[in-house]
């Protein structure tokens, strides 16, 4: 008995050890969303992508060196896939931070669970359950919430519209790059899998800078670093948090994200946050936790 009590609280020590690595990434993800919104735009987002991959790719080397890992993994096409995906992800991110509300850009992007879901159907032949259904309406039912206030104080309704819809398609992007996470995760470590991040970000964006590039003044390089670096430790964090907590918990306890988000708009920014944005973020949280459990109970 005085063993299992040991053990119990041993297992305990080791959930909270997770759960406080997971709401640290989303504490740093929110971060690196701040330095995105304050650079305000004058920084083109080519820029601002490959400082990002340039800062992880040194920080990830220098950890797998240090870890004596091989960095080029093995199975090197959908490594390549994934690097795609997230950095295609990752310019609709930072495009929709620039123009919408750090709380909406955010509330946004967390419906790629319920994209996951459906990719995972349509890509892995995964069972997809019934319910699923009402996470995606109530999913989208959030986005109109978080978006209205958005569209009807706008001045340019186009301009409005098309961040929104970025901000869907860096959703869609994300649960691509989550799928392909999943099947190298199987045989590639977490830090080879992030690595290649950066090595098809930096490529893709340097033709996008020869016309492009504006030299950062002042505080804009403290921006650019945060958010190469907050990314980075948000990355490691979520890595740690995964290794002793369930993926499904792990995506409920990101939503953290949203929250701090929110605290840094309207502390940072003077961003009000009107009560649909309120019921807007409740209804994507619930989506996404549907989502979540249809994808846990396929798994037992």
């Amino acid at each position: 008995m005085r063993e299992k009590q040991i053990l119990d609280q041993f297992k305990k020590g080791i959930s909270f050890q997770g759960i406080k690595f997971l709401i640290g990434s989303g504490l740093a993800f929110s971060l690196m969303s701040v330095c995105v919104k304050a650079i305000g735009g004058r920084i083109p987002i080519s820029e601002l992508v490959f400082a990002r991959a340039g800062i992880s790719l040194i920080m990830t080397r220098l950890l797998l060196f240090k870890s004596n890992i091989n960095p080029w993994g093995h199975q090197k096409k959908l490594l390549i896939v994934r690097g795609l995906l997230g950095t295609t992800a990752l310019f609709c991110i930072f495009k929709a931070l620039t123009i919408l509300p750090i709380a909406t850009a955010t509330v946004i992007q967390y419906i790629y669970p319920t994209f996951t879901v459906i990719c995972a159907y349509l890509i892995l032949n995964e069972y997809i359950f019934k319910r699923i259904i009402f996470s995606i309406i109530i999913g989208w039912i959030g986005i109109i919430l978080v978006s209205q206030p958005e569209l009807s104080s706008s001045n340019n309704i186009k301009d409005t519209l098309i961040a929104i819809t970025i901000a869907i398609i860096g959703a869609l992007m994300t649960a691509l790059a989550y799928i392909c996470v999943r099947k190298l995760s199987a045989k590639e470590h977490p830090l080879v899998i992030i690595y290649y991040f950066p090595l098809v970000s930096i490529p893709l964006s340097i033709p996008l800078l020869i016309n492009n590039f504006v030299l950062p003044n002042g505080i804009e390089w403290v921006w650019i670093i945060g958010i190469g670096f907050f990314t980075q430790i948000g990355q490691v964090c979520i890595t740690q948090g995964l290794k002793v907590i369930p993926a499904g918990q792990a995506a409920s306890l990101n939503y953290s994200q949203v929250i701090f988000a929110s605290i840094w708009g309207f502390l940072i920014f003077n961003e009000s946050i009107s009560s649909t944005v309120y019921l807007g973020g409740l209804c994507v949280l619930i989506s996404t936790i549907i989502s979540i459990s249809a994808t846990k109970s396929s798994q037992t």
